[in-house]
């Protein structure tokens, strides 16, 4: 039975190139789904006492700079999804977001991918400090988009199975959020580029469409675009530029959330959102927003 399985897979490969040479243009390999999203804060102290210590989340580990200050500490959703944040926000900057990253099963073959539509990529896939594969490129609003394989022997693959507290309110990131000015121009990124697929849309009212979700191409996360006019304030961008947590009951969520602040006022209560899914939103103390969520609609 094992051969063959190894077999069948080595068919599928076979099919696999012979289709990419009879177009004679890259194939785009895996995108499986959200690898973090990174914010920038203003207290490092304070950001641990939100992402450690209301949301749950372990530090595996972290980044030092030649100095030995902090460069970014990472907080562990789970194997494959971590919040990375990054110190030294200046008091005078709005935009709190540094970026997203998306999991892709081959960097290298993503790269020459993109390259080959028109996208402007490095000459090579770097290696991170942390021992992953990775480049960037930057969409059509300008957001810094992170493509990661994961590596053996990486600082990830390490903690793989470890630093996994019972105390995360969250074990999964579900979707991240930012903003968009022309979802026409992000579509012909995300999805006539990178594969990625609308799931749902909607807005504040019947009448408008604020928000469109679009699923990676071989998982269920997705990206989430915040549709925007004008230039955003400080409190829209904190808003617009999120991750969304995936939690199993609300109600438990919301009892955990508020035994774990100083005031439980501080905490508002959940809502129910245009996609008929209740949710609950916490900002950190520079005011990026956590959005917590249920996986189904409201009955």
């Amino acid at each position: 039975m094992k051969i063959k399985r190894i077999l069948l897979l080595l068919a599928c490969l076979a099919f696999y190139a012979a289709a990419q040479n009879q177009t004679g243009q890259p194939a785009r390999p895996l995108i499986v789904g959200v690898a973090h999203i990174a914010f920038q804060v203003s207290d490092i102290a304070k950001a641990r006492d939100f992402y450690g210590g209301l949301l749950g989340y372990e530090e595996p580990f972290q980044l030092i700079n030649p100095n030995g200050s902090l460069s970014l500490t990472y907080f562990k959703v789970n194997d494959r999804q971590y919040i990375e944040i990054f110190p030294g926000l200046p008091a005078d900057q709005d935009e709190r977001l540094k970026h997203i990253a998306f999991e892709t099963t081959d960097i290298e073959a993503l790269r020459v991918y993109l390259k080959s539509k028109g996208v402007k990529v490095p000459e090579k896939h770097g290696q991170g400090r942390d021992g992953n594969f990775n480049f960037t490129v930057t969409d059509p609003d300008n957001h810094i988009v992170e493509f990661v394989q994961y590596r053996p022997g990486s600082l990830h693959t390490k903690a793989r199975g470890k630093y996994t507290s019972a105390q995360r309110i969250s074990d999964r990131i579900l979707h991240v959020g930012v903003t968009v000015a022309d979802a026409a121009a992000a579509d012909r990124f995300y999805k006539d580029i990178l594969g990625f697929a609308e799931t749902w849309r909607g807005g504040r009212d019947d009448s408008t469409i604020n928000w469109i979700n679009m699923k990676v191409p071989d998982g269920t996360d997705y990206i989430e675009y915040m549709l925007t006019t004008g230039k955003p304030t400080r409190q829209q961008l904190g808003s617009s530029h999120h991750v969304a947590l995936l939690v199993p009951d609300i109600q438990k969520a919301l009892e955990t959330a508020r035994q774990r602040v100083d005031d439980p006022a501080k905490v508002r209560s959940p809502q129910i959102g245009r996609n008929r899914r209740w949710q609950l939103n916490l900002f950190d103390p520079d005011g990026s927003r956590a959005e917590l969520m249920e996986p189904f609609t409201m009955r």
